[in-house]
Order: C-alpha cells, then sequence, then structure tokens
C-alpha cells in the first residue's frame, strides 16, 4: 500500500499552519471500503483530480457515523443494494484544502472545509458509500456554480455540495468534523417545528440524541428529557441538559403525563424504530408531535395511532434539509467559541485510519458516542 509521505502532516491544533503548502503530489492514497458486508479493509485508490468547481482536500480526520455508516457496514441501509459492494466509506470529514479548479472562488489552498466526499472513486473497483474516509476528497464549490449558472446535474452539481464549507481556522479540527452531524441535528430543530419553551423527550441518547438534548438547552425549549437503556448515557444526556433521563418502560417514564400533570409537546425519536415511534404517542399533547430523525430500517411504519390524541403530527427525517443545513453553521461555529459547544462531551474513541476496522468495531461498545479516525 502507497502513502503519501510528501504532504505536510497537520496534528490536531486550532489553527492551520501558514507555512502549509502542497510539495508533490503522488498517484496513490487510502481510503477505507467496505469491501463486503462485514468486512472493512483500508485499500489503495488513485488520487482524485479536481473539475473546475471543484477542490481537492487532504484529509485530517474523519468520524464514524455511527447510524449510516454502521448500516452501510452491515449491508442493509436503505437504497444500497448488495450488488453495490465493494463501496467507499464516509461521510464526516474534514481536511485541507490542496488543490482547486479554475472556477473555484469559495476554497483557497490551506482552507480547513468540511463536507468532502468521493462520490466518482477513482477506481472502477468500487461504488461510493460516500467515500468521505479517504485521504484525499472532493469538495464542490456550490456557491460559485450557481452565481454562474451552471448549478444543475448536467454540470457535475450535487445537492450535498451546499454543505461543503470553509470552517474559520479557530475551530479544532475534531469540533469541524462534528460540525457534520451537528449542523443537521440543528437544522432538525426547523424541520420539527421545535420552539423556545416547548416540553420534548428524546428517545435515544447517541450522538444525535445528546445533540438534540444540548441544543435544546441552549436554545430555551422549557423541559427537556432523555431516554436510553444504559445508565451511562442517560447521566451523559442530563450532563448535557437534560431535565431528566429514563430507562425504557421504566415507570417513571409511563407514568410521565400523570406526574407532570400535563403531556409533551413532541418527542423526538433519535434512533429510528416504530416501537419508539408509538411509545411516544400516548405521551404528547393534542396537536403535539412524533419527531423521527434518521433512516428507519424497515420499509414501512405501523403507527398505533389510537395511542395518541385525536390529532397528531408524525414527522420524519430521512434527508438532511441542505439550506437548513448550511444555514446552521455559523450559530454553531459561535456555540463552539463560547464553549456552549464541546467536541470533547461527544468524542469518545479515537485510532489512525488505518485502524478502521478496529475503529468500527469500537462504535459497538455501549459507552460509544464518536469515533474519529486520525489521518
Amino acid at each position: 500500500m502507497t502513502y503519501d509521505n510528501t504532504l505536510t502532516y497537520l496534528e490536531s491544533s486550532d489553527t492551520i499552519p501558514s507555512n502549509y503548502r502542497q510539495i508533490e503530489r503522488v498517484d496513490a492514497m487510502l481510503s477505507i471500503a467496505v469491501v463486503e458486508p462485514g468486512r472493512v479493509e483500508a485499500v489503495d485508490i488513485p488520487i482524485p483530480s479536481p473539475g473546475p468547481y471543484e477542490a481537492l482536500v487532504k484529509t485530517e480526520a474523519a468520524y464514524i457515523c455511527n447510524a449510516t455508516d454502521r448500516k452501510l457496514v452491515a449491508g442493509h441501509f436503505p437504497g444500497i443494494d448488495r450488488d453495490r459492494y465493494p463501496l467507499l466509506l464516509g461521510h464526516e470529514s474534514v481536511g485541507v484544502v490542496s488543490e482547486v479548479g479554475a472556477k473555484v472562488r469559495s476554497f483557497t489552498r490551506g482552507d480547513r472545509v468540511i463536507g468532502g466526499l468521493l462520490l466518482k472513486p477513482t477506481s472502477t473497483a468500487y461504488s461510493s458509500g460516500w467515500g468521505g474516509n479517504s485521504e484525499y476528497v472532493i469538495a464542490v464549490d456550490h456557491a460559485a456554480m450557481a452565481a454562474d449558472g451552471v448549478a444543475d446535474e448536467a454540470h457535475g452539481w450535487v445537492e450535498v455540495a451546499q454543505v461543503m464549507k470553509k470552517v474559520p481556522t479557530d475551530i479544532p479540527v475534531e469540533a469541524a468534523g462534528l460540525l457534520c452531524t451537528w449542523r443537521e441535528v440543528y437544522a432538525g430543530f426547523g424541520d420539527f417545528q421545535l420552539k423556545k419553551g416547548m416540553d420534548i423527550l428524546v428517545f435515544g441518547a447517541g450522538p444525535v440524541g445528546l445533540s438534540f438534548c444540548r441544543m435544546a438547552r441552549a436554545l430555551g425549549l422549557r423541559w427537556i428529557g432523555a431516554v436510553d437503556p444504559l445508565p451511562k448515557k442517560r447521566e451523559k444526556a442530563v450532563a448535557l441538559g437534560a431535565d431528566e433521563a429514563f430507562e425504557p418502560d421504566a415507570p417513571a417514564l409511563t407514568g410521565l403525563v400523570q406526574r407532570r400533570g400535563a403531556p409533551l409537546d413532541a418527542v423526538i425519536d433519535a434512533v429510528g424504530s416504530e416501537r419508539i415511534i408509538n411509545a411516544g404517542l400516548p405521551l404528547i399533547r393534542m396537536a403535539g408531535s412524533v419527531c423521527v430523525y434518521g433512516v428507519v430500517g424497515s420499509p414501512t411504519i405501523t403507527v398505533a395511532k389510537d395511542r395518541g390524541p385525536y390529532n397528531f403530527n408524525l414527522f420524519v427525517h430521512q434527508w438532511p434539509t441542505r439550506t437548513a443545513e448550511a444555514d446552521a453553521q455559523d450559530p454553531l461555529v459561535e456555540w463552539i467559541r463560547a464553549g456552549s459547544l464541546r467536541y470533547q462531551d461527544f468524542l469518545t474513541a479515537e485510532f489512525p485510519v488505518r485502524e478502521a476496522a478496529r475503529a468500527m468495531r469500537a462504535t459497538e461498545a455501549p459507552d460509544a458516542i464518536k469515533t474519529l479516525l486520525r489521518f
């Protein structure tokens, strides 16, 4: 396997060195592939060449997505058939711009950028599982394409280009990578119509559920509850803003409405489960909401509507709203700067990228939240 030792290696830091520059470009790079369901390997593929509206980004770090990546590894992500394997994994990467195409105006060499992918693998042996866990990825300049009137598929534009954005250099690389998750969750508040003063209950205290708890507190929601089977994660939810945390099916949870004297405005399913949807229905008020975040594995959802109020909303958020996700970055950056949102509260393990298979196994640990691959 060939590795690039000719580029300045960026250690985790708050700033990008002013002398960062590309010295020489080699032909091959490392990428993490699911060679078949259940098997993850580091593979060697050619480095991509950026097009006129594209930037080549040298990856510093990438997070494993506990939902999407693990489903892809297991072989049951909705819409990804087994004939798509082997595929290149990852979509939560952060890196530094190494080259820019002739028409790029939003990125320059040395910029830190999040959201780069490898949607068109440089080896015909692999398809794309978004491909962000690669030594080099491609970031598309959406703003330049829109300004030039070519933000369409015919010119190579993709909707995810809207969230391939530059991150200020004072934001640590670990926090920058987490913006991939945090922006989606922040945007979910708008999709779910969650507002200041509401009472909500979040099922699941993984990365998404904990992000909902932390952001709900910062946004001024009134009462925040969390549900998780693991004591450590319930403790973490309370530390990050939840008023109370419950074990599933515990009497304190099933009797929550009676004890509080009022139903909730919304229940958030941060797991993606028909069982959770139906467990939440008895807890919401008239015209309240059950909000499903993420991908439900089953192609159908059976809703026991008699368990809920006569009128209720069911929001299913299986794909990011890109404009809202992009707009979320600036307020989140300010929270990071203010210390209101800390990567240290979410990062539980990190591994060298060459140990991606071991890192994937680590995500299955009961107390795992976010696992980082360091390039």
